[in-house]
């Protein structure tokens, strides 16, 4: 660690213990995970602390600059149940959660040093940069120490002396290893052949781990590693048995590269915008159905990035049955990101809407694949509840939109919306924007003709109707639409106009009956008129000529018909 970093702690549950969630360099980003990790319901109380080296005393000095949730939780419980157990032996350090905690206590030296956990547990040459660096191994082991023995009852000096000799024993295997000639060189022997050799050995998981990560460590980028493990896995053999130890040996770093958020970046190339990442992503895993989708939706196409050079030969890897725990870490990392906080677009909300809509379809259509359909829904209910709040309405509706623009953004809000609750938190959004007098003073004295102000109206009704808001809360807007609609005709009066209209009979005609089908205007008083006056006209000798000459216009009038013997 540098001389300044933050720790972020976390209180499970009433009555239990402080413990270390992560440790990072970046301020931002502790926060953040602090406010995730609250939203998320996996703790009642956070805190972040500031640590910093004192030069002197080569000791770190702790500052708290953040706490939320239920800090005062309870004195901790003398009996504590259901403890991970720690790693006592060195093949435990080698396990999935072991290596996942190193890389949190880790996180700033490995990210200096461009690599994973795995690499650190295989790479002596990146043991003895670590023991070599300092405070950075003793101050992680303090790290872990001081939350575990506190959680334990037993005592810190203890627990570091046990750490420390786990550790110890970890190098001492790796470097004996090393001297005994052990580690295989894959550049020289080739994978294929390595794997076969050591598919009966005890050890084979280290060792060809070894040979993996000695592999990739020339790779100057998350990207360029990634490379050079597909590499190893065109490279696999064909034998059953030593085929699937090879594989696993790829899988764990490939897992951990992808579970970054730097790795991911550097793979894709989406930088610091979650929602082309999230896209790029889903496109990575999602195999062959959401390729079908992206080909029959133009929207879905738009959102989704192109896969080019790496990350094509991964997707094409994963739309296979091979590396299973990769594509799980993917599935966990969007559904972390969105049942997070982050902003899918944070400069621009309509495209937010957009590449949520994208997601949504994508993952539902990959759904069984990569994310069970009930965690997808989960996650898209909880994302949905972000949209919904006074910040991003406010963006969504800017400063230069017209009334009419800003209820036609609010029902696609509405529309791309998941969630009983928030479709009705939708719908109130809405109606206070239909409602308003802002609207109806815009409709009725703006710029454009009768006959466009009935079309803008019946356009917003249909959009209404589709949205996905129940019955309930759309049928009165509708109606507020269907009023307004009958104000702006009382204005005009614009179906006396059109019946005394010099324009040919069938043309009169036809636009009647479109206002009053909902086509051209809205429904309610409006489309009652237009539907009154067009039957009447229907009767004339120079309607029926037409009819007769047209049978789109004679389906219009059969239409009304049908309309008004069921009404």
């Amino acid at each position: 660690m540098s001389e300044v970093h933050y720790e972020l702690f976390v209180r499970r549950k009433v009555g239990a213990s402080w413990t270390l969630e992560m440790a990072t360099e970046v301020r931002t980003t502790a926060v953040q995970n602090a406010e995730e990790v609250l939203t998320s319901g996996r703790a009642i109380a956070v805190r972040v602390t500031k640590e910093t080296l004192d030069p002197e005393t080569r000791e770190y000095k702790s500052v708290s600059i953040f706490t939320k949730g239920m800090v005062d939780g309870g004195k901790p419980k003398k009996e504590v149940q259901d403890l991970d157990p720690l790693c006592v032996q060195p093949s435990d350090l080698y396990t999935s959660h072991a290596r996942e905690r190193i890389g949190r206590l880790l996180e700033g030296w490995l990210a200096r040093h461009s690599a994973t956990p795995f690499e650190l547990l295989h790479r002596p040459d990146l043991v003895e940069k670590l023991e070599a660096s300092g405070t950075d191994l003793q101050h992680a082991l303090q790290k872990i120490a001081i939350p575990e023995a506190e959680a334990r009852g037993v005592s810190v000096h203890e627990l570091i002396r046990n750490l420390q000799s786990l550790v110890d024993r970890t190098i001492a295997n790796l470097t004996k290893a090393l001297k005994k000639g052990q580690l295989p060189d894959l550049d020289k022997e080739g994978f294929a052949k390595a794997a076969t050799r050591l598919a009966a050995d005890p050890d084979r998981a280290f060792l060809l781990g070894a040979g993996v990560a000695a592999s990739i460590a020339p790779g100057v980028s998350w990207s360029d590693k990634i490379a050079r493990l597909l590499d190893l896995a065109d490279s696999a053999p064909t034998d059953p048995v030593a085929r699937a130890v090879a594989m696993q040996a790829i899988e764990q770093p490939l897992a951990e590269i992808i579970g970054s958020r730097a790795g991911m970046a550097d793979l894709l190339g989406t930088s610091d915008d979650l929602g082309s990442t999230l896209a790029a992503m889903t496109r990575l895993t999602g195999g062959a159905q959401v390729e079908a989708l992206i080909r029959v939706q133009s929207n879905v196409a738009a959102c989704m990035p192109e896969l080019s050079g790496t990350a094509r030969r991964l997707s094409d890897w994963l739309s296979g049955d091979h590396f299973a725990i990769v594509r799980a870490s993917i599935a966990r990392r969007v559904l972390k990101e969105l049942n997070g906080v982050r902003r899918l677009k944070p400069t621009d909300a309509e495209a937010e809407i957009e590449f949520l809509r994208a997601l949504a379809m994508s993952l539902t259509a990959a759904a069984g694949r990569i994310l069970p359909a009930e965690d997808i829904q989960a996650a898209f209910t909880t994302r949905s509840k972000t949209l919904l709040n006074g910040e991003f309405i406010e963006a969504l509706l800017g400063r230069d939109n017209s009334a009419r623009e800003e209820v036609g953004l609010l029902i696609r809000l509405a529309e791309n919306v998941m969630g009983a609750v928030n479709k009705r938190q939708a719908a109130r959004w809405v109606s206070a924007n239909i409602t308003s007098l802002r609207l109806e003073k815009e409709l009725r004295q703006g710029p454009e003709s009768p006959v466009a102000k009935m079309t803008i109206l019946a356009g917003l009704q249909r959009s209404l109707t589709r949205s996905g808001l129940v019955r309930e809360d759309y049928e009165p807007l509708c109606a507020k639409l269907g009023q307004l609609g009958a104000l702006i005709e009382d204005d005009s009066r614009l179906v006396a106009m059109l019946v005394r209209a010099p324009a040919p009979v069938g043309q009169r005609l036809t636009l009647l009956a479109r206002m009053a089908s909902g086509e051209a205007g809205p429904t309610g008083p409006v489309a009652e008129r237009a539907r009154m006056e067009a039957l009447k006209m229907a009767r004339t000798p120079e309607a029926r000529e037409a009819m007769t000459a047209s049978p789109a216009i004679m389906d219009l009038v059969k239409g009304l018909l049908q309309t008004s013997q069921a009404a």
